[in-house]
Order: structure tokens, then sequence, then C-alpha cells
């Protein structure tokens, strides 16, 4: 069985930071062989994807809202993968998940593997 449990998410100001993260586990989870991603959803909003990293850490994308603000990195001898989040607005409020993907790049969460439970991240002006 594979878990994904992010953590980090808090209350926050605007113009402020956060370090998320999300320890992977399962005894037939091979960390470094999955490309890890963020999504984020708003209430009442679709998820929507954040930012992914390759298998080796090598490469990463980002959707256009978060360039420049957000950061993302894995550890493969931690099975972690995080997000730093810099100069956070209020529409960053949102629950992220992480998600972990063996093939491809995909935008939509539908096209993931296996999910985390999410953590709550709430900017405040």
């Amino acid at each position: 069985q594979v878990q994904l449990v992010e953590s980090g998410g808090r209350s926050v100001q605007a113009g402020g930071s956060l370090r998320l993260s999300c320890a992977a586990s399962g005894r037939t989870f091979t960390f470094s062989i999955y490309s890890m991603a963020w999504f984020r959803q708003a209430p009442g909003k679709e998820r929507e994807f954040v930012a992914i990293v390759m298998k080796s850490g090598g490469s990463t994308f980002y959707e256009d809202a978060v360039k420049g603000r957000f950061t993302i990195s894995r550890d493969n001898a931690k099975n972690t993968v995080y997000l730093q989040m810099n100069s956070l607005k209020t529409e960053d409020t949102a629950v992220y998940y992480c998600a972990a993907v063996r093939f491809g790049i995909p935008r939509r969460w539908n096209e993931y593997d296996y999910w985390g439970q999410g953590t709550q991240v709430t900017v405040s002006s």
C-alpha cells in the first residue's frame, strides 16, 4: 500500500513563506522512479496543477501563476518532495496535494497514480 502524507500547511500572512513536505512510503513503492507533483484545490474550484519534479530531480515545471515564487524539489534518499512557497498571495489559499506519476508530465489530476490527503494553506491579507 502506498502512502503520501503532506505536512506544513498552516495560516500565513500575504507576502510570507511556507514549505510543504510530502513523505512517501509503501513496501512496493519505489520513490525514485516516480515523478512527483503538487496540486491545489480552492473552495468551489477544480483541482489544479501547481508544479512537478521529474524522477531524477533535474527537471521541474510550474503553473504560470506560481513561477518565480514556488520551488519544487525532492530528496530521493528521504522519499520526500517539497514545495517552497514564497511571496504568498491570498489567491494561493487552497488545500495542497502531492501526487505521484510513473510516466509523463500530466497536468490533469486524474492522470496520477497516487495521491495524498492534502494539507490546508490559508493566506490572509
